[in-house]
């Protein structure tokens, strides 16, 4: 090869290179002020509106996939059209995510856009058209009646199992909604009659029917196990709630669901 071309093919290797490392640092920049720019939405989300750290990484790794479905598209969150966004939603549907998965990516979506077009970091928002898709409700899971014998069985003699061995009797006997049994008070409970006055939905009253084992169930408790649940035994006297919680109030729904946890 001539002095001349091998000199002048020697020039245009580091040129090259230059470029190639120029594209490297473009594209690892461009990733990094994606990534920046998620970490700034979660900081406001967290702040804004104080979601689980588990929520908050799951919506960080929803946009972040989402970025790299985009730079593969040849384009980014910022520039992003419906069409962009439409097409990630399809591909997630083709690839059998779940509906609560899609769901929550529409989520993640539309209040990241929705943030940035508060900060002026856009003039259009591309996701105001993104339509969830619809959740089927889950069917209910129902006890069979071995297991709601064992369950019924499960409690012991202490005070607080004599409580929740009533409740649990009373809830299978009536039919009665969790916050309807938790919220049930002194002059509620007729037990001459066998039966319990509830205040309902929309303020109506009714009056519930009590089989006899949880009428037994309820006797015992009441005179046996309710005043040892109160801290004096005139506290217990001079109030009205059947089934006291923590300092003498009422059981929480939630209380209620975590003690039947405990037995089943």
């Amino acid at each position: 090869m001539p002095a001349s071309k091998a000199a002048s093919a020697k020039r245009k290797r580091p040129e090259s290179k230059t470029r190639a490392t120029d594209g490297a640092k473009a594209s690892s920049a461009a990733q990094d002020a994606c990534i920046a720019l998620v970490d700034r939405y979660i900081d406001a989300l967290w702040l804004e509106r104080g979601l689980s750290s588990n929520t908050l990484a799951a919506y960080r790794r929803d946009l972040l996939a989402l970025a790299s479905f985009l730079a593969a598209r040849g384009t980014s969150l910022l520039q992003a059209d419906y069409a962009d966004l439409a097409a990630r939603l399809a591909e997630l549907a083709t690839g059998n995510a779940s509906p609560r998965s899609q769901a929550r990516l529409v989520s993640s979506i539309r209040g990241f856009y929705r943030y940035c077009l508060r900060e002026n970091l856009i003039a259009v928002d591309p996701s105001s058209r993104l339509a969830s898709p619809v959740l089927g409700r889950a069917l209910p899971v129902v006890l069979s009646e071995t297991q709601v014998e064992q369950l019924l069985q499960a409690p012991g003699d202490s005070p607080l199992e004599q409580r929740d061995k009533a409740m649990l009797e009373l809830m299978y006997a009536s039919g009665l909604r969790v916050s309807e049994l938790v919220n049930l008070s002194m002059p509620a409970l007729n037990m001459r009659q066998g039966a319990v006055r509830v205040m309902g939905k929309g303020g109506k009253e009714r009056l519930v029917p009590v089989g006899e084992e949880a009428l037994d169930s309820l006797r015992q408790y009441l005179q046996e196990a309710r005043r040892h649940l109160f801290a004096q035994p005139q506290q217990a006297a001079a109030s009205d709630v059947v089934f006291p919680g923590r300092a003498g109030k009422s059981l929480t729904r939630q209380a209620f669901w975590y003690r039947v946890k405990h037995y089943a």
